[in-house]
């Protein structure tokens, strides 16, 4: 009983320690680009809908933080960031110390209406594209600006029901070459929170799967009115 038992544990350390050797080898594979500026294979340009941002908000007592974003202003979508991605995961903070001009972020304020979140953004984002903070953000433009967002969606007057897959399918339509393997709509709780849209380096629609698997998985959302107006 002694020798089986010591061949048993023997057996089950040498599994442990191949599979911790394998491990250590991902893991290794992964650590020589893992948040190393402009080492990443797309973006994804997240927009946010502003009306859902804002009912939360408002719901967690938080509405007077958020700021200039849930006040009188018509907002719709907003962009909430352009993240660089891996196939698998992504970097993040990849300069910690890389400050950002104020004047850069009052240039954002169209586009991103919250001071808290463009800093954030190139904290968390911006830093591993590789590039500066005014090329980084001059992309955000750019990347927005090849994004078209459908006319229902622009001046919502009343809460929507939809399906997710409806609102990929409206993005669809009226941007030619974007297809259903570049697009994502998450959730939360029972409303809309973003549209994320897959681009290549050069800013052109690209396939990701990783982003589908962690799209919404309700059959309907409901997406809040635009404030204001």
């Amino acid at each position: 009983m002694f020798h089986f038992r010591s061949g048993l544990i023997a057996r089950i350390f040498i599994s442990f320690a191949f599979m911790a050797l394998a491990a250590a080898g991902t893991a290794s594979a992964q650590d020589r680009r893992q948040n190393t500026p402009g080492e990443f294979d797309f973006y994804v340009l997240s927009l946010s809908w502003s009306p859902s941002f804002c009912e939360e908000a408002s719901e967690r007592g938080n509405e007077r933080r958020a700021g200039a974003q849930c006040g009188g202003r018509p907002f719709s979508f907003v962009v909430h960031g352009l993240w660089p991605q891996y196939e698998r995961g992504f970097p993040e903070y990849c300069d910690r110390d890389s400050f950002l001009d104020r004047n850069i972020m009052t240039s954002m304020l169209d586009l991103m209406p919250a001071p808290g979140l463009i800093f954030n953004e190139w904290k968390k984002h911006g830093t591993c594209s590789g590039l500066g903070p005014r090329p980084y953000f001059e992309t955000i433009r750019k990347a927005r600006a090849g994004v078209k967002i459908p006319a229902e969606f622009l001046n919502l007057s009343d809460p929507k029901t939809v399906a997710p897959s409806d609102v990929e399918d409206a993005f669809i339509k009226v941007n030619p070459g974007l297809s259903t393997a570049a697009i994502s709509v998450t959730c939360n709780r029972n409303r809309l929170s973003e549209v994320r849209i897959c681009l290549s380096k050069d800013l052109q629609f690209r396939a990701c799967e990783e982003l589908d698997r962690r799209g919404c998985r309700r059959d309907q959302v409901t997406m809040p009115p635009v404030r204001g107006g």
